[in-house]
């Protein structure tokens, strides 16, 4: 495990995960997670949402595609990834995304409906 680059999310999904099934039977999902920091700006306190793309590959993929919805509560740890591209036009593109090792869910009322055996309240960890 490397200490040196270790990220800690606790927040919000802000898409329902996009999951890709590999011909190797292996899975990635991809989905946004919003994280809110309080800041002091001219003198008053204020909320500040950050957004942060995260990618889970096998177990994990498989458990954001059966349990994960817009608005779940989440906490991601892993790794903190850069890399650039140029896109279609041929422009460069930089992106950063954590790559999800652990992945802690908590249902909300609106998730349940995607897993039926949900009480509502469960904590997995994956």
């Amino acid at each position: 495990m490397n200490l040196r680059n270790r990220v800690q999310l606790i927040g919000n999904l802000g898409s329902d995960p996009k999951v890709r099934e590999f011909e190797s039977g292996k899975k990635m999902a991809r989905f946004s997670v919003a994280t809110t920091d309080v800041i002091k700006k001219d003198g008053k306190f204020e909320k500040a949402v950050s957004w942060h793309n995260v990618t889970a590959w096998g177990n994990n993929a498989e458990i954001a595609e059966k349990n994960l919805v817009t608005g779940t509560e989440v906490i991601i740890e892993g790794r903190l990834v850069s890399s650039q591209y140029n896109d279609k036009s041929g422009t460069p593109r930089k992106i950063s995304e954590i790559i999800a090792e652990s992945l802690m869910y908590r249902n909300i009322k609106h998730a349940i409906s995607k897993n039926s055996n949900s009480s509502g309240n469960d904590q997995v960890r994956a």
